[in-house]
């Protein structure tokens, strides 16, 4: 049997949920989920036996991707809360597999594992200024509430929102809603060639829609912090990954701030536009771009990668500003030509595509030219412990990744 053949088998079959079909001849299928588990906590995460992680984990246990985004997954840094001193930071993707999906969470479930990859945030992490206009400088987060019977976050506080609003990416403590790349161990990480972009400053891209005070015209960011506001609300990841047969796919991950809660400036509708217009310039090769490390330029020609993650944006409805998933990243001539995920199960209110209860496409997984979309869904199926743990739903593709493309 042909390596990539047998390669086919091993990951087809470990496989559950979703029926997969198959790749092609000379194609290495693997399954790509994002979830928004909503707003998870390292006190969460502490506890094994938390309902609505439980219920998430058995989710990812019945989609069984090979590679998953986790949106809205805390940090866990020194400078956070429930963090031990002394303790290594980005461990909480870790504990999430250790705790959670490596134990079977439903009758006939098999445990899944995977490598975790984790990065510092902009969110919740204080800037030194007045971003949000308040007419305070809030470097001083509250206390966070712990999480409530049902394990659902608690509401978010004036003063929590006060602390977030003066951030580089809104969170009511350092490290709250960042984000996770969960790999089947299979496949490897190429941690050497990872690059972030959380330090980017927002002026460094041409045209960029900053925001103005309606009144004046000026700029909202003064000259103080014009040139280190940061694009990023969370992060930009571009993280390869390696499959067994050789091939690596990058996976692009972000999670754009919404295009809501903010004053006639539109200073968030602005940026979540900016945030996405930034896959499409670096899938592009945009001179301007500069990663953390200071290598200029974006992706090279005819790489495989797969845009992944929240980016609180619908193409069709909602508040997002000049359409960019639709204009931006639907329209790229490097992303593949595919039908919107859609939902096998109806739910009042909702559009068979809709990724989240509050009625609109927002999650993403978009795959380049160089791959062929096999299969996708969204998975609105209530797990066996009770109500569905979310308010976002998981969407997951299934990929033939040529055997002969560009590494």
């Amino acid at each position: 049997m042909r390596p990539h053949r047998l390669l086919t088998l091993i990951l087809a079959c470990s496989m559950l949920g979703p029926a997969f079909s198959p790749a092609a001849a000379g194609e290495t299928p693997i399954r790509v989920a994002t979830f928004n588990l909503e707003d998870v906590r390292t006190s969460d995460l502490k506890n094994p036996d938390h309902p609505r992680l439980k219920r998430a984990a058995e989710i990812i246990q019945r989609i069984r991707p090979n590679v998953i985004l986790l949106n809205e997954i805390a940090y866990d840094t020194p400078e956070g809360p429930d963090v031990e001193a002394g303790s290594q930071p980005g461990q909480n993707a870790r504990h999430f597999v250790e705790r959670f999906l490596s134990v079977p969470q439903a009758p006939g479930l098999k445990p899944i594992t995977y490598n975790a990859f984790m990065a510092r945030p902009n969110t919740g992490f204080p800037s030194g200024h007045d971003l949000d206009h308040s007419g305070a400088v809030v470097n001083t987060y509250p206390p966070p509430e712990g999480a409530n019977d049902d394990g659902s976050p608690a509401r978010q506080t004036d003063e929590g929102r006060a602390f977030g609003g003066d951030a580089w990416g809104f969170g009511t403590f350092p490290g709250q809603y960042a984000m996770a790349l969960l790999v089947d161990p299979r496949l490897t990480f190429e941690r050497d060639r990872v690059r972030t972009f959380r330090l980017f400053p927002w002026s460094y891209m041409p045209g960029a829609l900053r925001p103005i005070v309606p009144e004046t015209g000026e700029p909202w960011y003064g000259e103080d912090v014009a040139d280190r506001m940061r694009l990023s609300s969370k992060s930009h990841w571009d993280v390869p990954v390696r499959l067994p047969d050789g091939q690596v796919v990058h996976f692009l991950c972000a999670h754009p701030t919404p295009p809501a809660f903010d004053g006639p400036e539109g200073r968030n509708k602005r940026r979540n536009h900016d945030e996405i217009r930034f896959w499409a310039d670096y899938i592009e090769d945009a001179g301007y771009i500069i990663d953390d490390a200071g290598k200029p330029g974006g992706l090279a020609p005819e790489q495989h990668f797969v845009i992944l993650g929240d980016l609180n944006a619908d193409p069709d409805e909602g508040s997002s500003l000049y359409n960019p998933i639709g204009r931006l990243l639907l329209a790229s001539k490097r992303v593949a030509r595919a039908p919107a995920p859609v939902s096998e199960v109806e739910i009042e209110g909702l559009d068979p595509d809709d990724t989240s209860r509050f009625r609109l496409r927002v999650d993403y997984v978009l795959p380049s030219q160089t791959l062929r979309p096999i299969r996708s869904g969204v998975w609105r199926h209530a797990p066996s412990g009770g109500e569905f743990p979310s308010d976002h739903f998981p969407v997951w593709a299934d990929l033939g990744v040529p055997a002969n493309g560009a590494p």
